[in-house]
């Protein structure tokens, strides 16, 4: 946007990015916990069939003994999140098709997680989409697309192991503000390519760029294998997130914006 203002207008101007806020931080295990049993009860995806001792709490991603703390199941399935306005814009055909195609894989091969999918937002494809959602068969990925107060919505970010954003811009100039709430919780990201877009996500570094369905279908092969065991890519995208994280919009806006007024 800085090159398209000096080129189309001889501006000059400073960037100041969007930054992470306060409130979107990693969630931590009992707040997961807390998450998961309220969602419970509207998606039984996060339920756990098995409901044991009636001293236990239970929930498909997580475990709480009376008196302890919660914990993360070993079993548990991988957490996907995206979030959307259900608009031309985004085409969730993409990740629809990327999701059949590992969930064939999976059928095959026990070293690919079980998958949670979850889709945030309201806009006027959803009912569209979630025909398309009902059409599809899938035995080892579960899709659910919810309407969530800000506060869940935010613990359900920094609950998520994985971002997929498939926002693409028009004038080729914007960057999708979901990354930056994903990024503040330290969620690496597979995002659709288009101009621009290394200016926050950096193929490789802190996620991954992708140009087609069979392209996120690998890199979702790649990056949930062997989970929930730790995968040495998907820890070095968080450690690479720390930097991001740290720089925060407080610390953006005295650097860069308020010399500007102080002037």
């Amino acid at each position: 946007m800085q090159n398209d203002l000096k080129v189309k207008w001889d501006i000059n101007a400073l960037v100041l990015y969007d930054r992470p806020v306060s409130r979107y931080v990693e969630t931590s295990v009992n707040e997961k916990h807390e998450l998961f049993m309220r969602l419970s009860a509207d998606y039984h995806q996060f339920s756990d069939v098995d409901s044991g001792s009636s001293c236990v709490e239970r929930t498909s991603l997580t475990i709480k003994e009376q008196g302890s703390a919660a914990r993360l199941r070993t079993d548990r399935p991988f957490l996907l999140i995206s979030s959307t306005s259900w608009t031309e814009d985004e085409d969730f055909g993409i990740l629809l098709s990327a999701l059949n195609e590992y969930d064939r894989m999976k059928s095959s091969d026990d070293a690919l997680p079980r998958v949670i999918c979850i889709i945030t937002g309201k806009g006027p494809l959803k009912d569209y989409y979630l025909n398309e959602i009902d059409r599809l068969n899938f035995e080892n990925v579960k899709i659910i697309t919810p309407w969530l107060s800000t506060e869940d919505y935010q613990l359900l970010i920094g609950s998520a192991d994985l971002g997929v954003c498939l926002h693409t811009s028009s004038s080729g100039l914007d960057l999708p503000m979901k990354v930056v709430d994903m990024f503040s919780c330290r969620v690496p990201v597979c995002a659709v390519g288009f101009q621009c877009l290394e200016e926050l996500v950096v193929d490789d570094v802190n996620g991954r760029v992708f140009n087609s369905s069979s392209e996120l279908a690998e890199q979702l092969q790649v990056l949930l294998r062997g989970f929930p065991n730790e995968n040495s890519i998907l820890t070095r995208y968080k450690e690479n997130l720390k930097v991001f994280q740290n720089s925060t919009w407080d610390i953006q806006w005295s650097a860069i914006a308020r010399p500007v007024f102080q002037r």
